[in-house]
């Protein structure tokens, strides 16, 4: 049987909930959705959904690296957004965090995203 383990680090902001930052099952790592919060001050970064957007991806990392993964293990993300016209303003960020082949994604409109935040990222890395 497999062993579920959970990644923690205090580079990203710690969970809000009962639940992991990351869960390791074999070689794939589940991230719970990332928000634009800045770890060193528990608090939403300012700015616009683009400026949550690149706090969020550089937390998926911190929880990367504590897994001894980078972005390039990520196969799969999911992108919640508060308002669906930021999109094209998160995808110019996004894609300064991937190189191609880009993981499979999808990315859909949320009626509301927790503490606020206008955009939240989860991925699914795999350790090959």
């Amino acid at each position: 049987m497999t062993k579920r383990k959970a990644v923690q680090t205090d580079i990203a902001p710690a969970a809000m909930g009962p639940y992991s930052q990351a869960l390791l099952m074999g070689n794939t790592l589940y991230i719970s959705g990332q928000l634009g919060i800045d770890p060193a001050t528990g608090k939403m970064v300012d700015g616009p959904t683009a400026a949550q957007a690149e706090q969020a991806l550089k937390n998926i990392m911190a929880i990367l690296m504590e897994a001894n993964m980078s972005m390039h293990n990520v196969v799969q993300a999911q992108v919640f957004l508060a308002d669906i016209g930021d999109f094209s303003a998160v995808n110019e960020v996004y894609k300064t965090f991937f190189a191609e082949p880009y993981p499979a994604r999808a990315a859909i409109q949320a009626g509301a995203l927790p503490a606020g935040g206008s955009v939240e990222i989860l991925v699914t890395a795999v350790n090959v």
